[in-house]
């Protein structure tokens, strides 16, 4: 970004993290002075939108994206208890609640099954936590190529996600797009995404909470099958037909394509 401002080129600043508040909040000096070196911030959701208006910054927002093509939409009917995870397994993220509120779930379904897709530094202990709580019904696969992700999401048929701070997850586009019903915690941009009662169930930060919402969901087949038919049809929103006029906006926009430099913060 620096030497984009030494060149005299146009600088354009593509901001994911969840942790923005936190990082525009704490970092002063180490974050402030860069953002003022973009002539456009771009983020992905209204959430941070908001996040960068309270701290001073105007911000566009374009949208992530979801290949729809690679994701087949099947109805779940009939519904199996066949939970999925596919998360990363860091602290943020909080699979230990998934794995607490499946347990719960699994007392009233004895024969549910949760898998969990992903990696990180909380996998020592989300493995010991699922020994404890039955290892026999949870199984982890680690880190999949994205090649194998459309193939997960159709053998499982009810996403759970639990995160505590978060952004617009790609992995609930996948999951809308594959025909999941959601279960989710509402932070960041989901609550825009997972509508509740609309195109999912949102429920709070807690294993029994979780496991209730899980269990709404099971419960009514048809109204899970009406809400990710809802969540769907709310995609167009994310595909790259979509937003590639809108990048291309950002991108050109007094300027020549090739003399842009472009700058990305994600996690």
């Amino acid at each position: 970004m620096l030497a984009g401002r030494c060149f005299n080129k146009r600088v354009v600043l593509n901001y994911h993290s969840g942790e923005a508040d936190d990082h525009l909040s704490h970092w002063g000096s180490l974050v402030h002075p860069w953002l003022r070196l973009a002539h456009d911030l771009v983020v992905p959701s209204r959430y941070l939108r908001m996040v960068f208006a309270r701290h001073g910054y105007s911000a566009r927002v374009v949208h992530n994206i979801v290949d729809v093509t690679r994701f087949r939409y099947q109805e779940r009917a009939p519904l199996r208890p066949r939970i999925l995870s596919t998360r990363n397994l860091d602290p943020y993220y909080r699979v230990d609640l998934v794995i607490e509120a499946f347990a719960r779930f699994r007392r009233e379904v004895p024969d549910a099954a949760l898998t969990i897709a992903g990696y990180g530094s909380e996998e020592r202990r989300l493995r010991d936590l699922a020994t404890a709580r039955g290892r026999e019904s949870i199984r982890f696969v680690g880190r999949l190529d994205p090649g194998d992700m459309p193939r997960l999401y159709a053998d499982h048929d009810i996403f759970v996600n639990a995160s505590v701070l978060d952004n617009q997850p790609v992995s609930i586009l996948e999951a809308f797009a594959s025909g999941l019903p959601i279960v989710s915690t509402a932070v960041g941009d989901i609550p825009y995404l997972v509508r509740n009662g609309e195109t999912g169930t949102l429920a709070s930060a807690d294993p029994a909470d979780l496991a209730g919402a899980i269990a709404r969901v099971w419960n009514d087949p048809e109204g899970a099958r009406a809400m990710a038919r809802r969540g769907r049809a709310m995609l167009s929103r994310f595909t790259w037909q979509s937003v590639r006029e809108a990048w291309l906006d950002i991108y050109s926009e007094g300027t020549p394509l090739d003399e842009i430099v472009i700058g990305a913060e994600s996690r």
